[in-house]
């Protein structure tokens, strides 16, 4: 039985979302095969497990008293979980578990992003989900929109800024949007997900607004021209290299300008049947667009590298016009609802994003990491003649 640290919480405004994903994949892991040791980042950046972070009801009644502070020892190779000094004290136990694979559950910066998983590579740890290259990428929209057009998949228009570019010339920035970009538009933080930071402006005044909101959140902007009245289509995709498969097509419904936070996690729930009362699955599009769809979500999964389970968003515009609106590497809920149509359960699922992980992890083991240049005995440093 392997020992899955699933990595959850963290310093971000999704921290919330975070859990309750983490304690998704807790539940419906397959207790037969793995073992799920949960690994806390709290707000303030502590990493504890105990077993009370195992319940999602010890996090709404804030009853966390047997955590213990734990940390990684820095070590090549070595997954063990330490416990902190300040817990282990002089002469008590310093191994508290080990961990065989661990599962990244973050949502937002400081997880999400690359961080987390940067963290893992140099400690040569595998770990399921997306790599360093593809988190980052996925997190910054205006990165990935710059691949995204560097690789020929349609996207919206956009303009982007540094918060200082806007706190220093309000009125450049906004003439500048309104020059190239028009009314309306939609401002979002560069690095944030779950539709927070987000507004949709449709004269000066709203995007002023739009702009400060969006600057408190992120010091990067990017403004993205609106597609009028669009319908969002969602596919998720599954594999790693050119090995990718596509799930079903959703449409949320019920939805105008955007999909926001309350929609997403607080009045997207269940109708009485047990049928999702927020999308449709699959989504009533014509064959061939779908097609179109989960072609474009493929390249688009490749086109940064990714790995294991993601998310693509698309907008449709009323022509027909098929935009990609974004990737999520680590999609909430793992996006499990857009597979079970396709014969994954959560259980299964999770299965096959643990064996992608151990894959790619030899994969990458195969690579060479030493070079015999015997540069040292051919290089003289410290000289002001020396030269390389």
């Amino acid at each position: 039985m392997k020992k899955v640290g699933v990595l959850f919480g963290g310093r971000s405004v999704e921290h919330e979302v975070s859990v309750i994903t983490a304690m998704q994949i807790i539940e419906n892991m397959d207790k037969t095969k793995y073992d799920p040791i949960p690994v806390y980042v709290d707000k303030d950046g502590r990493w504890l497990t105990g077993r009370s972070l195992l319940s999602f009801k010890s996090f709404k009644e804030n009853n966390l008293k047997d955590t213990k502070r734990i940390m990684l020892s820095g070590i090549h190779g070595d997954g063990n979980l330490y416990l902190h000094p300040e817990e282990a004290g002089i002469f008590g136990k310093k191994v508290f578990d080990k961990v065989d694979i661990f599962f990244p559950a973050f949502h937002g910066t400081n997880g999400e992003d690359g961080s987390a998983q940067g963290l893992l590579e140099l400690l040569n740890l595998p770990y399921a989900g997306a790599g360093v290259l593809a988190s980052a990428v996925g997190m910054d929209k205006i990165l990935m929109k710059d691949v995204y057009k560097a690789n020929n998949l349609p996207v919206v228009e956009f303009l982007w800024f540094y918060r200082s570019q806007w706190t220093s010339g309000k009125l450049q920035v906004i003439e500048e949007i309104e020059k190239k970009l028009g009314y309306p538009v939609f401002v979002k933080p560069a690095n944030l997900g779950s539709s927070i930071g987000i507004s949709k402006a449709k004269n000066r005044e709203m995007l002023e607004l739009a702009l400060q909101i969006a600057a408190s959140y992120d010091r990067k902007l990017i403004i993205e021209k609106a597609v009028e009245n669009p319908r969002e289509i969602n596919c998720a995709v599954l594999g790693y290299d050119d090995h990718v498969e596509a799930s079903l097509c959703e449409e949320p419904i019920g939805w105008t300008d955007l999909l926001s936070f309350d929609d997403k996690y607080i009045r997207g729930g269940k109708s009485e049947k047990g049928k999702d009362s927020k999308r449709a699955i699959p989504a009533n599009i014509p064959d061939d667009m779908r097609k179109q769809i989960e072609s474009l979500a493929k390249h688009a999964f490749m086109a940064i590298d990714g790995t294991g389970n993601a998310r693509i968003d698309f907008l449709v515009a009323e022509n027909g016009s098929v935009y990609v609106n974004e990737i999520n590497t680590l999609p909430g809920s793992l996006a499990f609802y857009l597979w079970e149509g396709k014969g994954y359960d959560f259980k299964t699922l999770i299965d096959k994003m643990i064996e992608i992980a151990l894959t790619t992890h030899k994969e990458k083991e195969k690579n060479m990491y030493t070079f015999d240049s015997n540069l040292f005995a051919r290089t003289q440093f410290g000289s002001k003649a020396g030269k390389m």
